[in-house]
């Protein structure tokens, strides 16, 4: 695997940040692309990364932040080029504003991606009309829970108007870009952990609609999170990046984190970036800046334990909430990655409106939010 990171300003004037040894531009298949919507609605990067690298799949992936090699940047397009020397690559995307039927995507990746040496895949999508948990159980489905998946939901900065990708384009609203990893050389490795803490009883939900929650136990939803907020509350809706809920389906697994998109007074309902089924559990939880570095320490570290070769690259996927509790400490939570596995391996990435990652107990997605989530890879 032959690696070359650099960032591109609004002329499309490049800047190499990184790039291994006798990498050649002709040889890189795959460039992830990652730029505030703004920023790439207005300065079309996609003929440039064409002419710099003509023989590849391209993504252009909107972001609310996106992390080269060295920090955080903004105002630039972050473009990561990969020669995979012995590693068989397939793209494809669909339109969601053309079709919303999920199943439609479903029958895409069955049809065009799963065959039996399919070792993972890399989904990303467009995070304005999305249903995460749908999504994600879409890909389950078609995939027997048998390969491991990873990605995220675009982001549009702080402005929650709409998001865009495009695979061998300029992005455009709607699209969901999947891709597949073939044969046995590449190797991976995944992390995510939230680090926030949980506050207050723990409740079960009994009234809501996909990602739509109204009551928790007898009380209405948003009035019950009011009142835990307590002077918080007035703040609502952007306080609630502050304090998601920590989310168990049932006793047996593992809590996830969900983020409130907003609030509606007259129902008093919530409205998450994920599925909060009835039956489910549900606890408040509170952000420290320190646990919120120190678990994209222990998501890496989780990594480095289970393996044992060094990874040649690793992709980031944080969540723009992080991104807006942390402040000036968010180059910290990308720090201590490079820390746990040095300067040798590549990292990239995108703070993003929903992180998708396997977890322990499910081997291949979970819809994460408010989470680090890490994915590496090395080429034997």
């Amino acid at each position: 695997m032959k690696l070359q990171q650099l960032k591109l300003n609004e002329t499309n004037n490049e800047t190499i940040v990184f790039s291994t040894d006798h990498f050649n531009s002709p040889n890189a298949n795959l460039v992830l692309a990652f730029g505030e919507r703004t920023f790439i609605e207005k300065s079309t990067p996609y003929q440039k990364l064409k002419i710099l690298y003509p023989n590849a799949d391209i993504v252009i992936c909107s972001t609310s932040g996106q992390i080269s090699n060295t920090n955080l940047v903004e105002n630039s397009l972050v473009a990561t080029a990969i020669a995979f020397e012995k590693t068989i690559i397939k793209a494809t995307e669909i339109d969601i504003l053309l079709n919303s039927d999920i199943q439609v995507l479903g029958q895409t990746i069955k049809k065009e991606l799963l065959t039996d040496d399919l070792k993972s895949m890399l989904i990303l999508s467009e995070g304005s009309y999305i249903n995460g948990t749908e999504l994600i159980n879409e890909l389950i489905t078609q995939t027997k829970e048998t390969v491991p998946i990873f990605g995220g939901l675009a982001g549009d900065e702080y402005n929650f108007e709409r998001t865009i990708v495009g695979l061998n384009n300029d992005a455009t609203p709607g699209k969901i870009v999947v891709i597949g990893f073939y044969g046995d050389a590449l190797h991976f490795g995944f992390g995510s952990e939230g680090g926030w803490s949980d506050f207050g009883p723990e409740r079960e939900v009994t009234h809501s609609d996909k990602n739509v929650l109204y009551k928790i136990g007898d009380r209405f939803a948003l009035d019950l999170y009011k009142e835990y907020l307590g002077k918080y509350a007035e703040e609502l809706p952007g306080s609630s990046l502050y304090f998601p809920l920590s989310m168990k389906e049932n006793n047996d697994s593992e809590p996830i984190v969900r983020t409130i998109l907003s609030i509606d007074e007259e129902t008093k309902s919530m409205t998450f970036a994920g599925n909060i089924p009835v039956g489910s559990k549900v606890r408040l939880m509170k952000g420290n800046l320190d646990k919120l570095i120190d678990a994209s320490y222990n998501a890496a570290d989780l990594i480095r334990k289970k393996q044992c070769n060094n990874p040649q690259l690793a992709l980031l996927v944080s969540c723009v909430g992080r991104k807006i509790v942390l402040g000036n400490r968010i180059e910290e939570e990308i720090e201590v990655v490079k820390e746990v596995f040095g300067n040798e391996m590549l990292v990239f990435g995108f703070y993003s409106y929903g992180e998708i990652s396997p977890t322990q107990s499910k081997v291949a997605c979970e819809l994460h939010n408010q989470t680090m989530t890490i994915t590496t890879m090395f080429e034997s």
